[in-house]
């Protein structure tokens, strides 16, 4: 029977037990993937942490690609043989062979490998419904300032290249000189390192004291009300993520003398909720990474049995760009 990784409770990298799962036939709008390589995300850690509370037992994973076996009653876009990468919820991408729902699940062009399948799904498509549809009331055009926190990881790094290519001037923050450099050499237009300069007073430098349109934040309790004061009138907080844990409760009053902001709580899976969204958002980025506008930079790649070893990196932030296991 085949590998997956599976937690018994929430808790810490040890959790995490190798398992033999029996993998049954695909039912109507399923299909059965046997993945070549498996993507590794931050909400991966909130799942296994249970800040993110799922039903136990629970197998992790909420991206891959890999070859369609076989499919299931009314699934149209997908055959058996087919090269195929998703980002999806249920979770369940930490193992060998498994059995999903197909409206997710999208062809992967010849000309992307599996890893890269596997890294830019959930990332790439992430990067793709921030910068094209979670947009300040103002709109972004060309020339101007956006904020983007954790710009060495893996959605950043995504973000600093499509940024650029969509002309707009992305300041990223990253935790040391190294990961800055790294931003820039993606596209970043400039780089603070959160851990020496005080980013909203480089940030307002930057812009001329006018400040940024939105900011894109996957951090979370750090970084969040700082944030705010970087936010030109208007603008908007796109809060996506809790690396550093959760956004503390606050009131919105603070929101009118910043300059009438708005925030947002955003996620992937409202985007992603229908077949033909999907389909939309995943040639967006397709074609992006097939232009080479986009390389989906992978710095890390684990055997599956090796997951605790990365999480433990992921959450020590030892990590930049992407990280695969390899079933």
């Amino acid at each position: 029977m085949p590998n997956a990784i599976q937690i018994a409770a929430f808790g810490g990298p040890e959790q995490m037990q190798l398992v033999d799962l029996p993998v049954g036939e695909p039912g109507p709008g399923e299909i059965r993937i046997r993945h070549q390589a498996c993507g590794l995300n931050f909400i991966d850690v909130y799942q296994r942490t249970g800040l993110y509370p799922n039903a136990l037992p629970l197998t992790l994973g909420m991206e891959g690609a890999g070859v369609v076996e076989a499919v299931g009653e009314g699934v149209t876009h997908l055959s058996a043989g087919d090269r195929a990468a998703y980002a999806s919820n249920p979770p369940g991408s930490y193992c060998e062979v498994r059995v999903m729902p197909a409206k997710t699940v999208c062809r992967l062009p010849d000309g992307i490998d599996f890893d890269t399948g596997a890294a830019m799904m959930l990332k790439g498509l992430t990067a793709q419904y921030l910068l094209k549809k979670t947009l300040p009331v103002e709109g972004l055009q060309p020339g101007d300032f956006v904020l983007f926190h954790a710009a060495a990881g893996g959605v950043g790094l995504i973000a600093c290249q499509w940024a650029k290519a969509l002309g707009l001037q992305l300041i990223g923050t990253a935790g040391s000189a190294a990961k800055c450099a790294l931003a820039l050499e993606h596209g970043a237009a400039h780089a603070i390192d959160y851990s020496k300069e005080d980013f909203v007073a480089r940030v307002k430098q930057i812009t001329g004291g006018k400040g940024v349109k939105v900011v894109y934040d996957s951090v979370g309790k750090d970084t969040f009300e700082k944030s705010l004061d970087c936010l030109r009138p208007f603008g908007l907080m796109a809060s996506f993520g809790n690396a550093s844990g959760p956004v503390a409760p606050f009131s919105p009053g603070i929101l009118g003398p910043k300059g009438s902001l708005y925030v947002t709580r955003c996620t992937l899976f409202t985007h992603i909720a229908t077949r033909e969204s999907t389909q939309v958002m995943a040639d967006d980025l397709f074609n992006v990474v097939g232009s080479g506008a986009v390389k989906i930079r992978i710095d890390q790649r684990y055997p599956l049995d090796q997951v605790a070893q990365a999480h433990r990196d992921l959450e020590a932030r030892k990590t930049t760009g992407c990280s695969v296991l390899i079933p």
